[in-house]
């Protein structure tokens, strides 16, 4: 086992469920949806998901297509899915699933 890894592992999780849970915790008016606090705490997820998908992608971003097609698969497939439903669990779902049947495909 890491170490290292573990270390950054917990305290990734220690910052995200403090980012989440003390908003609700604290419960005042600072945190309210119009002030800065609130506004901030609101803009963190979509950030949180982009970085983690550029960290995500950028491994696989090369001229191979047996490499990027299924990143492209899984993308379009969560776009189309969110754009289609409005669900974020739902385009997750689809975009692994698009993802690992395009890598099974290409063997």
């Amino acid at each position: 086992m890491n170490w290292d890894l573990m270390t950054v592992a917990l305290m990734a999780g220690a910052a995200n469920w403090a980012f989440r849970a003390l908003p609700i915790l604290g419960r005042t008016r600072a945190t309210a949806a119009g002030g800065w606090p609130g506004r901030f705490l609101s803009s963190t997820g979509p950030a949180a998901i982009g970085t983690l998908f550029v960290a995500a992608i950028l491994p696989s971003l090369t001229l191979d297509p047996a490499r990027l097609l299924p990143v492209i698969t899984g993308t379009l497939a969560v776009l189309a899915v969110f754009v289609l439903r409005k669900s974020v669990v739902l385009a997750t779902l689809a975009g692994a699933f698009a993802h690992g049947v395009t890598v099974w495909l290409l063997g």
